[in-house]
């Protein structure tokens, strides 16, 4: 893999919030690659199965993307095999954890590659989100695995629609069910300074259209984007906000 690009650097941000839930079921994390200069990962994991099998989830899924992100080599993996390979081996997981604890966890996936050659890939499962940003306009984002974007796909509800609809927050697919995990990986060439790139879980996307997101992220460091994005979600949801994660990188020219 050629070494980055002269002219940028990356900046990068993690935010999250418990919201007005009683447990904290997200997880969160930017990595770091120990041995690759300029490769990154970031990671949303939004958990659902109760206070302790949501959580256990989550945590699943950030410690096997920790984990193989680790041992990853370039020369012998693609980044999108990675990524699969990190949702299979998560979903395997949660199933195990499902069993020995006589719980039913599940958990959305929402992680991104970035690589020197300055490409990003992403994988998603459920609804929670990566979104990519060439200044405050979106370039693309994750469909989610949703009811309502089934709809939207059919042109049956519009997004704003989809937004409000009173079963916005039913999955078609996530990691953890019985049948074999569903998930969508992605490769984008040709990121450039000034573009960012996002993963976040629905109580933060939920609150924000995506003209609002890229404004922010665009004219904000990534440590006060993320924390005006979390801010004013808490203030949209009118004490009836889910936990709500976010992970930003942004390639910056250097000064």
């Amino acid at each position: 893999m050629p070494p980055p690009s002269p002219g940028y650097r990356l900046q990068a941000a993690t935010g999250t919030h418990r919201g007005d839930r009683a447990y904290q079921q997200d997880q969160v994390a930017i990595l770091a690659h120990p041995r690759i200069s300029g490769c990154v990962m970031g990671v949303v994991a939004d958990g659902m199965g109760g206070k302790s099998g949501g959580r256990k989830a989550a945590d699943q899924v950030v410690l096997t993307a920790r984990q193989l992100f680790e041992r990853y080599s370039p020369d012998d993996e693609s980044p999108t095999e990675l990524l699969a390979q990190i949702a299979s081996e998560a979903h395997l997981m949660i199933k195990l954890t499902a069993i020995s604890a006589e719980e039913e966890p599940h958990s959305t996936i929402a992680a991104f590659v970035l690589t020197p050659d300055r490409s990003v890939h992403w994988v998603h499962s459920g609804d929670s989100r990566v979104y990519w940003f060439r200044g405050p306009r979106l370039v693309k984002r994750t469909l989610d695995h949703s009811y309502v974007q089934k709809l939207v796909d059919e042109g049956q509800l519009s997004e704003a629609e989809a937004t409000s609809h009173p079963q916005s927050n039913l999955l078609t697919a996530c990691l953890g069910t019985v049948q074999d995990p569903v998930f969508s990986t992605t490769q984008l060439d040709d990121l450039t300074v000034g573009d960012t790139v996002m993963c976040c879980s629905d109580g933060l996307w939920h609150y924000f259209t995506s003209e609002e997101l890229g404004s922010v992220l665009h004219s904000l460091p990534p440590r006060a984007a993320a924390e005006l994005l979390v801010s004013k979600a808490r203030q949209r949801a009118r004490a009836g906000g889910d936990n709500l994660s976010i992970a930003i990188v942004r390639l910056e020219a250097l000064a």
